[in-house]
């Protein structure tokens, strides 16, 4: 199972005449979910008061969780009972790379629950240049090191490239995803957040 946890980004556009309905059914849906092993948070903000354009958000604790959610009966039906009042919708999985950027956020939004209020974090993630220069400023040290490291090695320089670079990455993949990114995306958060 993976222990990655999933964001899904959703943009819905609703009929103007229909506001209050789809809030009622905003709001069942995120009941729904609450119930579910793995769920940690959503939340759906509007532009404005007329805005027929409403952006939610929903995170799952990893891929199998989020699958249990999507694949269930409940929000088939949950699904089915929006037909009528959603225009059209479009939705995007964040997770792996992207999931490094989670921290700078926008703030918070406030929404009703069923146990009283929940509070989730609305993210702002960075543009995608921002992320490259990020991930380059982590991985252009660390492969230098590594290179420089091994270089004395015996025999390091006469193996077929194709394996010096295959043993560079199973080494520096964890050391990027587990130490150096996030510590590079802590430094830079106030760079990132702008």
């Amino acid at each position: 199972m993976s222990s990655e946890p999933i964001t899904v980004s959703i943009r819905r556009e609703v009929d103007p005449e229909r506001i209050a309905e789809a809030t009622a059914w905003v709001q069942t849906g995120v009941n729904m979910a609450h119930k579910y092993p793995g769920f940690l948070g959503s939340g759906w903000v509007r532009a404005g008061e007329d805005s027929q354009v409403w952006h939610m958000l929903y995170r799952f604790a990893n891929e199998d969780t989020l699958v249990a959610w999507e694949r269930s009966g409940e929000r088939a039906w949950w699904l089915s009972m929006g037909e009528g009042f959603i225009r059209s919708e479009r939705s995007r999985r964040r997770s792996g790379i992207e999931g490094w950027f989670d921290e700078p956020s926008t703030g918070s939004i406030t929404l009703p629950a069923a146990e009283g209020t929940s509070t989730v974090a609305v993210v702002n993630t960075p543009p995608r240049w921002k992320q490259a220069v990020t991930i380059w400023l982590g991985f252009f040290p660390v492969n230098l090191a590594f290179t420089y490291a091994m270089s004395p090695v015996p025999g390091w320089d006469a193996l077929p490239i194709w394996l010096r670079v295959l043993c560079t990455t199973l080494v520096l993949t964890p050391i990027m995803t587990y130490w150096v990114l996030p510590w590079v995306t802590r430094t830079l958060r106030s760079w990132l957040a702008r």
